[in-house]
């Protein structure tokens, strides 16, 4: 579905990624963990079109995409929920939504309140709190409308950029449950992360970026029992049946959970 092809780019023609090789098949998980600086949310700034290939190729569904502009790519059906979550305090539940549903009315002709309850039917507390301005939501209930305003563009692709900055492990935990859960219905996710554990735990494959270049790629698996990545990113050895893996027992419980499924 996606394909990267040398890829390099940067801020004022100066790179931050070099020589980037990527693939995201239909239907897969794939994440990008690394520490912070390493060069993932320019990446997936660049995949989205918010900045500028400077060299190399991007192609979706076959179809080179590098010049295109980002609503372009949103058309096409690439749908990014930035890091921060950037949603609008002073507009509603609603209102958030049937902004992003503007060009799902596009692309399918569907009914933008029908779609919205659709997604929301993911979203219990969304659904709860449909008319209510956004502005003191928690931190969780911010990132499930980010989420959320992404799928109203009906995405082929959702490309997702630290979803768990600033949660707690317990909301860390059901939001990568909803991601994983996005994946079994048919969806393909990119999934930039610092937390290496939990997105190696529910991605099909992993490519860790160091300095802006990938470092080492592969089964998402493999690289979570790699004594070499967990001694560099996951600061504890591989055996998930100790819990000095989290504080929290339940964060612990569902990373397990999340490898035997």
């Amino acid at each position: 579905m996606l394909e990267l092809r040398g890829i390099s780019t940067g801020y004022g023609g100066t790179p931050v990624v070099h020589d980037i090789d990527l693939t995201v098949q239909a239907g897969e998980i794939v994440t990008l963990v690394g520490a912070n600086g390493a060069g993932k949310s320019t990446l997936v700034k660049t995949i989205s079109g918010l900045l500028r290939t400077q060299r190399g190729q991007i192609l979706f569904e076959g179809e080179q995409i590098e010049t295109l502009s980002a609503r372009a790519r949103v058309k096409l059906g690439i749908a990014h929920v930035p890091e921060g979550r950037q949603t609008f305090g002073g507009m509603t539940v609603a209102e958030n939504l049937e902004l992003a549903g503007f060009l799902h009315r596009k692309r399918t002709g569907g009914d933008s309140a029908k779609r919205m309850r659709e997604v929301c039917a993911r979203f219990p507390v969304l659904q709860e709190r449909f008319h209510d301005f956004v502005a003191n939501f928690s931190g969780g209930q911010h990132q499930m409308l980010a989420i959320a305003r992404g799928l109203m563009a009906s995405p082929k692709l959702l490309v997702l950029d630290e979803p768990s900055l600033g949660l707690s492990p317990r909301l860390v935990t059901e939001i990568f449950q909803l991601i994983a859960g996005m994946r079994d219905r048919g969806m393909a996710i990119l999934l930039s992360e610092q937390n290496a554990r939990l997105s190696l735990a529910i991605a099909d494959r992993g490519y860790v970026i160091e300095n802006g270049r990938v470092a080492i790629s592969g089964d998402a698996r493999e690289l979570l029992r790699s004594s070499d990545i967990a001694a560099r990113y996951l600061g504890v050895g591989t055996d998930l049946t100790d819990h000095s893996v989290s504080r929290d027992q339940h964060y612990t419980a569902t990373l397990r959970q999340l490898m035997i499924d």
